[in-house]
């Protein structure tokens, strides 16, 4: 046991002495290399800084991480590749494909990096669709793994022409059994492309009695919440086949009510319109430039009607509720200013009397002739 210790270190000595000398001067060069990327980065960092324009950032963020790993991984695979070399006394080739490897890695790592700082970017800009953003970011992330990973394959040796014949018979296979999660993928591609809502919106279909806000559009299936809290998940290929409104892109909101006055003040009518409509005309809250109407409508059952048909600037829910009872309260004191008063359901009823005249019969005629003799 001894000897065989004794051989093992006397053999570690002398190969040690053979590839340290190689390893030192690879971590030097590594330092020295990585050293100068760091100074070179800080450099473009500062000028990039000056200048208005965001892209110049977004690409130095994106290699800053994948170039410092290239500097210090590329010639770890050069020393491990000496290493053993020296230490089982023959070549080593599968080190220059691990390098392919690592350069396509890192490329591959360098363009999800661009892709999602630059994602970032433009969700941040007011200008471009949030929705649109992300569904580009994953057609663009997908396109990129997939090349990569052919790639790699490529590199490994493997047979591309067959691998797509197998693909492409397997793929058919594939579709007649996944048909419900293809339809879902082609149907989260439609809302993408289409944007009939984002994330964000409030979308109400009374096909499917769905209505809520949503959360998040994935490639499956899309989150909405609803106004009780509940999340509802709902598969894409739902949304090419049903009506979807989208009370969140409207442009004001509709106040549309119906006001009774009583009969006996029917001579105020004219007076109360009239004062109602310049109310409405000089509203704050209250989109002139949408048609504005009052005007008398019915006679109810127990009131005279008219209606106020309008529209508000806000689309705000709440805010929106919140113009609509200032609207009505002034109403209401136009109304008494006017004497008049709000008409509630009453019933009048009317009732006839009628007098019955007696009834003289043969005797008692007899009787008032006597008497009268």
């Amino acid at each position: 046991m001894d000897n065989f210790l004794l051989t093992m270190q006397q053999f570690y000595q002398q190969h040690t002495q053979d590839w340290s000398s190689d390893i030192v001067a690879i971590i030097v060069f590594s330092l020295v290399v990585w050293i100068v990327w760091r100074i070179i980065y800080a450099r473009l960092s500062h000028i990039a800084d000056k200048t208005k324009l965001a892209w110049d950032d977004v690409i130095l963020l994106s290699l800053k991480s994948p170039v410092s790993t290239l500097i210090w991984c590329w010639p770890m695979t050069i020393g491990t590749g000496i290493i053993l070399e020296d230490v089982f006394n023959r070549s080593v080739s599968w080190t220059q494909t691990a390098q392919i490897l690592l350069v396509i890695s890192i490329i591959i790592w360098t363009l999800y990096r661009l892709i999602g700082n630059s994602e970032d970017i433009l969700e941040r800009n007011s200008k471009y669709d949030t929705s649109t953003v992300q569904a580009l970011a994953k057609i663009a992330r997908l396109m990129i793994f997939a090349l990569g990973i052919l790639t790699m394959m490529q590199t490994l040796g493997l047979s591309l022409s067959g691998l797509l014949t197998f693909g492409g018979v397997g793929g058919l296979v594939v579709g007649f059994a996944a048909k419900d999660l293809l339809s879902n993928f082609f149907g989260g591609i439609v809302v993408y492309l289409d944007r009939p809502f984002r994330v964000g919106d409030w979308i109400r279909s009374t096909d499917r009695n769905i209505e809520g806000t949503v959360e998040r559009i994935g490639w499956r299936m899309t989150i909405i919440r609803t106004f009780d809290k509940r999340p509802l998940y709902v598969p894409n290929s739902i949304f090419t086949n049903i009506v979807v409104e989208n009370p969140s892109r409207m442009q004001n909101r509709r106040i549309n009510e119906t006001i009774g006055i009583r009969y006996q003040d029917a001579d105020k009518m004219d007076g109360i319109i009239r004062d109602v409509t310049e109310m409405i005309r000089n509203h704050p809250d209250i989109d002139n430039k949408q048609t504005i109407i009052v005007n008398f409508t019915s006679f109810g059952p127990s009131s005279l009607d008219f209606f106020i048909y309008t529209f508000t600037k806000t689309v705000e829910w709440v805010h929106f509720h919140e113009v609509k009872q200032n609207v009505l309260l002034k109403v209401l004191d136009i109304i008494h200013q006017h004497d008049a008063d709000v008409a509630f359901p009453t019933r009048t009823l009317h009732m006839q009397s009628s007098q019955v005249e007696p009834e003289i019969t043969p005797a008692d005629d007899q009787n008032n002739t006597e008497t009268t003799k």
